[in-house]
């Protein structure tokens, strides 16, 4: 995501590349979706209803964009219970069932579903992006935010790199090893 101030323009080559390093996780299609200052890729796993089941999904009248990944364990009841206060269904992906939610609840949409995911929704009306993970933090979402205001993010480190949003670098002081060998001297009398 690019700050309204950059002047930057967003780069498909550069989203692909990201997108596309992480085939592994999703070998089953890829998906991209490019707006005023907003690029979202995403790579897909067929698992349920397979397909009906492409990302980036569209909220019906399309200010709405979501990628996701995980598994929400309660879809088939929060289907259900969206279905019956008369919210349409377009699959039978639990992806739909999260941009539903989030089209009720807004923000509040996680404190509904139950399970493993991580997901972004673009809010192109009010110009937001919403970026969450599951309590437990099983699904991951790596993210940094740039000096020029931009923000990247993904599900591996990996695509962070592919886009030249971070450099890597090994932090010693992260291994207790290092840490326990390394620590300085105090004498105390």
């Amino acid at each position: 995501m690019l700050p309204e101030s950059s002047g930057r323009p967003l780069d498909r080559a550069l989203l692909e590349r990201m997108r596309d390093t992480l085939v592994h996780r999703g070998p089953d299609g890829a998906g991209a979706y490019l707006d005023r200052g907003i690029a979202l890729g995403h790579r897909r796993l067929s698992i349920v209803d397979l397909a009906h089941g492409a990302q980036p999904m569209a909220s019906d009248d399309g200010r709405l964009q979501v990628v996701y990944n995980g598994e929400v364990f309660n879809h088939p009841s929060l289907m259900k219970e969206l279905q019956g206060e008369g919210r349409r269904y377009h699959t039978h992906c639990d992806t739909e069932t999260v941009l539903r939610l989030y089209e009720r609840d807004g923000h509040r949409a996680p404190e509904h579903m139950r399970g493993m995911f991580a997901f972004a929704v673009w809010d192109r009306g009010r110009r937001e992006l919403f970026l969450c993970r599951d309590r437990f933090g099983v699904k991951p979402l790596y993210y940094v935010h740039t000096a020029d205001g931009a923000l990247y993010f993904a599900s591996e480190i990996k695509a962070l790199l592919a886009a030249g949003a971070v450099a890597p670098a090994l932090n010693l002081n992260a291994f207790p090893d290092f840490l326990a060998n390394h620590a300085p001297s105090a004498v105390c009398t």
